[in-house]
């Protein structure tokens, strides 16, 4: 089935954003790949999009009736940015609208749940994705990623609580099915994985598969605070380190069906995640 318009993906070549762009097009749907480059995307077409620049926001939606929305990386406040772009898709056509939100964050809450929030009363059809943790935060680019591949370490401040960590293949596919079946959703859907795991039986599950020891090293709320404030703006670190300390308190231990519910199989374990991306 293809869809009448285009579905205008944003952040076409980040985590979520490439894999839903292309299980669009595999699907045989049209798709606007939407990058600050205008990367080159294999079957679709790609356009410039910046939510700071927005010059680039009108030839964006041109032959667009649905998004998938990534929000602006790092920004602890994007509803200023983000509701001006999305009234004027609404006005331009579009009826429906995807947003990546997180587990973490629920409507009206900080961050991108003010967006959530708004969502319902500009799009008639609608969903928000609050998936967990991702699991490729542990085989791609993440800090933890970068830190298990040198020096065989996860450093967190959330003790002994459980996640249910999510294969962004799995996000891709939820958010294929709410942009395209014909029934929207309507509603927020948390998404995990099949299993919640603490990140010491994370280090062992990475440890077995790739034979190189890993383990989990804990810090305080105020010692990753003052780690990512390094790298990120303080604000987001502050967000981002009570993330951590709220996984510690238990707000992460819970698996949902949401995943085998929406696309007719069951999410992935880490197990199969970690052979299928550290051994090849």
């Amino acid at each position: 089935m293809t869809t009448t318009g285009a579905t205008l993906v944003i952040g076409a070549t980040g985590t979520t954003g490439s894999r839903t762009t292309a299980q669009l097009t595999a699907a045989g749907h049209r798709v606007k790949a939407a990058s600050r480059q205008a990367t080159p995307i294999p079957g679709a077409e790609p356009v410039l999009f910046d939510w700071y620049d927005p010059a680039t926001h009108t030839a964006a939606l041109d032959g667009v009736d649905r998004i998938y929305l990534i929000p602006p990386v790092g920004e602890s406040d994007p509803a200023p940015v983000m509701l001006p772009f999305l009234r004027q898709a609404r006005t331009g056509g579009v009826h429906r609208a995807v947003l990546l939100s997180s587990s973490a964050i629920p409507e009206g809450g900080p961050a991108v749940g003010t967006v959530h929030q708004a969502l319902p009363d500009l799009f008639e059809q609608w969903a928000v994705l609050r998936p967990s943790w991702f699991m490729q935060n542990f085989t791609g680019t993440h800090a933890h990623a970068l830190s298990v591949r040198e020096d065989g370490i996860i450093w967190t401040a959330t003790g002994s609580g459980r996640v249910g960590f999510i294969d962004a293949e799995d996000i891709a596919a939820v958010a294929v099915h709410a942009l395209t079946d014909q029934q929207a959703p309507n509603t927020d859907l948390v998404l995990t994985g099949p299993e919640a795991l603490s990140y010491d039986e994370v280090a062992s599950i990475v440890t077995e598969v790739t034979g190189r020891p890993v383990v989990h090293r804990g810090l305080s709320y105020e010692q990753l605070r003052d780690r990512l404030t390094a790298v990120v703006p303080v604000e987001f670190a502050v967000m981002l380190a009570g993330m951590d300390r709220a996984i510690a308190e238990g707000a992460e231990d819970r698996v949902t069906d949401t995943v085998q519910r929406l696309t007719g199989r069951p999410a992935r374990a880490l197990r199969t995640l970690c052979e299928r991306e550290m051994l090849r």
